[in-house]
């Protein structure tokens, strides 16, 4: 094979890659399990599906609809599934098919698991076109920590954290109402960026600094950075929340750090999250299907 023939062939493969991870995105966090009967961790899952490339049947005068059928499970090293669930997703209907951007379907669940070692697993098929499955995994470590200072992974927000602005279909933590941006992706018009984490284990009312910065994944630079200040809670975990304006972040991959030190300066945990920015396009809005 010709080296121009390997390029392209490597290019195919990698934009088929692309493709399907877009067409599914599986955006997980882990919390600690605030019952302590109960052996393990909280894993909040947001499953997102792409809607673009479904079949539309017609089911009436100008009316046409897609169903896309989602397996999820959580597989244990051994093979076999702690957890597995199917749901049936059908986006609105639709009038015009040739329409440019037809906006994804999301659903969220929330599992209780024992500590170990998972690969969380999705898959997509088209409810009307057969031998249409991909398939989507990613590694997932479940580690309930209970003496030492520990945190969630951060999760990245489109709107702030807020106990006034609740939607039925958000998850609720601490009382606090989280609008996800899936698979990270901060698109024209949004520039405010919001994180929620937890941390656990903290010191009652000590004194804590919370640095947060997003840094392209391809230099050590700063594209933003904030600060804030909390206190350790009394009986449940410590809130951090933040925001940070990335209207004058280029389009491009970053990652959000969030780090938690003492008085002393010492750093107590240091959390990341993936953050693509794309100002350039509109995000699709979701039809979120609650759970």
């Amino acid at each position: 094979m010709h080296g121009r023939s390997r390029l392209i062939l490597l290019f195919l493969l990698l934009l088929a890659g692309f493709s399907a991870s877009a067409q599914l995105l599986l955006d997980v966090a882990r919390f600690r399990n605030e019952d302590v009967a109960i052996e393990g961790g909280i894993v909040e899952v947001y499953v997102t599906a792409s809607t673009q490339r479904l079949t539309y049947q017609r089911r009436g005068p100008k009316m046409f609809q897609a169903g896309a059928v989602v397996t999820l499970e959580a597989i244990r090293p051994d093979g076999t599934a702690a957890y597995q669930e199917t749901i049936t997703l059908r986006p609105p209907v639709l009038r015009d098919t040739t329409a440019a951007i037809k906006n994804p379907i999301s659903f969220q669940k929330r599992l209780n698991l024992p500590d170990g070692q998972y690969v969380l697993r999705g898959q997509l098929r088209d409810q009307y076109r057969a031998a249409s499955t991909l398939i989507v995994e990613k590694p997932l470590v479940v580690a309930n920590q209970t003496k030492q200072v520990a945190a969630s992974d951060v999760v990245v927000l489109s709107r702030p954290a807020s106990r006034s602005a609740i939607e039925g279909n958000n998850f609720m933590r601490q009382g606090l109402s989280l609008t996800r941006t899936p698979g990270g992706l901060y698109a024209r018009g949004q520039d405010k960026l919001f994180f929620y984490a937890e941390l656990y284990n903290a010191t009652v009312g000590q004194p804590l600094t919370v640095t947060y910065r997003l840094t392209p994944t391809t230099s050590k630079s700063n594209a933003a950075s904030g600060k804030g200040l909390v206190q350790g809670a009394e009986g449940r975990p410590t809130v951090l929340t933040g925001e940070l304006d990335v209207s004058k972040v280029p389009a491009g991959d970053y990652q959000l750090t969030v780090e938690v030190r003492d008085v002393k300066n010492r750093l107590l945990i240091s959390q990341t999250a993936a953050v693509r920015r794309d100002p350039a396009n509109y995000a699709p809005a979701g039809a979120v299907m609650p759970r």
